[in-house]
């Protein structure tokens, strides 16, 4: 009977499935396709003379402050072509050291006076380089952000004291090829950048200042932008490229086809509303976050202002009604509660301006950290952000409701209960496969519902990524991402937010901390964290907290799941994700709920054992699952065997089982789901 239910499960997923491949296909033919500009998908930097200026460039006015002739700290670079001092430390054939005493002599032999030319490729170089890196790396930023690839073609510039010159974020490329050791020529090094991308010599634009090298690249099919003027260069680069690489804004890129908005009517409302009228035209960007609310980055005079469109159809899993009407009011209110938002300007309901409503609002400065492990700051600060993350969401959980006038809120009944129907609603309508631990899942959180234990203003999606912190002390500036706040049980929020601790660091879906040694980060621990939360509540964390885990991850299984298919349709999400990242995230999520079952197990009375139904193996197995009553009945002892836990012999069963798996008694609609390694010897 049961062999023939799982037939009949698999039979209607499949059937659903294929329907579903169907329309999707169907969708992914006529959708838009994410834009492949021009005929380019990568650019390679230069790190000498483009990154990093060419020290002849800049040599004339430190050879004048220092009575040395002009022209030699150039010419004792360029002496002797091929075999100079230069190309043989960029070929690994001198050691720093070598390299700044050949060329010391080769300028004494030039000028005939001695020339501090580790002075001077330090100090002088150094300076120039902050007036033109910068410029560079923003370049490189906007291009990464438009979705191309990016390289670094590196001559390992170090001059013994302590470090290279280039103080780059190891983000910004996708490949580094260091000339000294891996080739020799300079057709070899594009190879091998060309391999390394893996695009072909014509999708690919090489930005540098050796003429040589250029043309090395050019004889291969690749295109070419020299830098002498860095300005002169951004502009060539743009025309090749199509889209502007200056101005960058983190985490925007040029708007998708499809999704661009009427700019001369944007124009006439902001300068209607905001009585300001700049002399040039507004510009638009769009955040690469996969929301269903469109949010644009708009230049508009001398502000920066985020506009956020509301998009059709409304995604099914955010609450009913207008969403972009609903996010500005709880913006307004929790700005005048004391909740750190950003600064709504405006609310335009009227359809007709921009085809659907919008309100925009001030552009929040500050900075975002979407590595959890926060790497970027020094380890003795890492724990005070944390901290702040705990301290700002003890905030949102303290605004009082009715004085802030946001009981028109959804949340009336039991929120946990209806965020279980709607997100497995959302999942049935997205599954592409069978996952048993979501199976399972489906079954097992109606059945352990916790009791709230108050109901306060509940965020939805609470994590690092959804906060402005100030970019120089553990403050945060703005709280975003609004778009499924209720009215709720608030453990859910301080779940969501523990989740990176169980996820792995290159996780594609979302970055996590499960392999990382957080005493060494100098990171809280999961557990000191919620603490921190706890201590500022006033609150125990609850018994049933690997409840809370458990549907925080089935969310996020479900919203991995439904990823794929956003993307199939034209909308495509931040984070590539697949099948397995959703079955992980799912297995995680059971892992969970079987903590909580030998919780609620351990915590029965011995001499009247209240058990619950069992199933003792992760997937389809050949033994039915065991079920036990919740409630405390007499059963008659029948003697019978069943398996031990490895399987491997059988011993007395106890007398809570049936022959049938099925639960004795009147009872047997009350039950609860837990897994435990074995049905009749649970351990932990």
């Amino acid at each position: 009977m049961w062999l023939r239910g799982t037939a009949l499960l698999r039979a209607r997923l499949c059937a659903r499935s294929c329907a579903r491949s169907c329309a999707r296909l169907c969708a992914s033919l006529s959708a838009p396709q994410e834009p492949l500009w021009g005929r380019y998908r990568a650019v390679v930097f230069e790190e000498s003379g483009v990154l990093l200026p060419a020290p002849h460039g800049t040599a004339a006015g430190w050879e004048a402050q220092g009575c040395v002739p002009a022209g030699t700290v150039q010419r004792a670079l360029l002496a002797g072509g091929q075999d100079s001092p230069s190309r043989r430390y960029s070929r690994g054939e001198l050691t720093a050291v070598e390299f700044l005493q050949e060329l010391g002599q080769q300028c004494f032999d030039i000028a005939n006076v001695r020339v501090p030319v580790d002075s001077f490729l330090w100090d002088l170089i150094r300076a120039e380089m902050m007036k033109q890196l910068p410029t560079l790396a923003e370049a490189a930023r906007c291009i990464r952000a438009e979705g191309l690839q990016t390289a670094l073609l590196s001559s390992s510039w170090s001059l013994g004291r302590g470090g290279r010159f280039l103080p780059l974020e190891p983000q910004l490329f996708d490949v580094v090829v260091e000339s000294r050791w891996e080739c020799a020529g300079r057709q070899d090094l594009y190879r091998l950048c060309l391999e390394r991308l893996g695009v072909q010599p014509q999708e690919c634009l090489v930005l540098g200042s050796s003429s040589p090298s250029l043309e090395a690249a050019a004889q291969l099919g690749m295109a070419t932008v020299k830098v002498d003027d860095p300005e002169a260069a951004l502009k060539e680069l743009e025309t090749h490229l199509g889209f502007p690489v200056r101005g960058f804004v983190p985490y925007t890129r040029s708007v998708r086809p499809g999704m661009e908005i009427p700019k001369d009517q944007l124009q006439k409302y902001l300068e209607d509303v905001l009585s300001v009228h700049p002399t040039g035209p507004l510009e638009l960007r769009q955040f690469d976050h996969g929301e269903a609310t469109r949010s644009y980055l708009v230049k508009f005079g001398d502000r920066l202002l985020v506009l956020k469109k509301e998009e059709e159809p409304p995604d099914s899993l955010s609450p009913p009604g207008p969403a972009v009407p609903r996010e500005y009011r709880l913006l307004k209110a929790l700005s005048e509660a004391g909740v750190p938002v950003p600064t709504v300007l405006a609310l335009c309901e009227d359809s007709s301006t921009l085809g659907t409503p919008f309100f925009v609002m001030e552009l929040c400065p500050g900075r975002v950290h979407r590595d959890v492990s926060l790497r970027a700051l020094r380890q003795c600060q890492r724990r005070d952000w944390y901290r702040a993350m705990g301290h700002v969401l003890a905030r949102i959980h303290s605004v009082g409701l009715e004085a802030m006038g946001l009981q028109h809120l959804e949340g009336h009944g039991n929120y946990i209960q209806q965020q279980v129907e709607t997100w497995t609603k959302q999942y049935r309508a997205v599954e592409s496969q069978v996952i048993p631990a979501m199976e399972r899942l489906i079954q097992w959180l109606p059945l352990h519902f916790p009791e709230p234990q108050r109901t306060t203003l509940v965020h939805g999606d609470f994590r690092m990524e959804h906060l402005i912190f100030h970019p120089d002390r553990p403050e945060v500036l703005a709280v975003l991402g609004w778009k499924f706040a209720a009215l709720g049980d608030p453990f859910c929020d301080l779940a969501n937010s523990c989740m990176a601790h169980f996820l792995p660091p290159h996780f594609s879906a979302r970055r996590g901390l499960s392999t990382c040694d957080l005493g060494q980060l100098g990171l809280p621990t999961a557990e000191e964290y919620s603490q921190m939360y706890c201590s500022q509540v006033g609150l125990e964390r609850p018994d049933c907290w690997n409840f809370y885990m458990a549907f925080a991850f089935f969310r996020l299984a479900v919203a991995l799941q439904g990823r794929p298919q956003r993307c199939l349709a034209g909308s495509p999400a931040p984070g590539a994700s697949s099948p397995q990242d959703t079955e992980l995230v799912a297995e995680l999520a059971w892992d969970f709920a079987i903590r909580e079952g030998f919780r609620v197990f351990d915590s029965l009375p011995s001499t009247r054992l209240l058990v619950r139904r069992c199933h003792s193996w992760a997937g389809h197995g050949p033994f039915p699952g065991r079920r036990y009553s919740t409630w405390p009945h007499t059963v008659p002892h029948q003697p019978r065997r069943c398996r031990d836990p490895e399987g491997q012999s059988e011993v007395p069963a106890p007398p809570h089982c049936t022959s049938s798996g099925r639960t004795a008694g009147p009872w047997k609609q009350n039950i609860s789901t837990v897994q435990i390694p074995a049905p009749c010897f649970p351990r932990i």
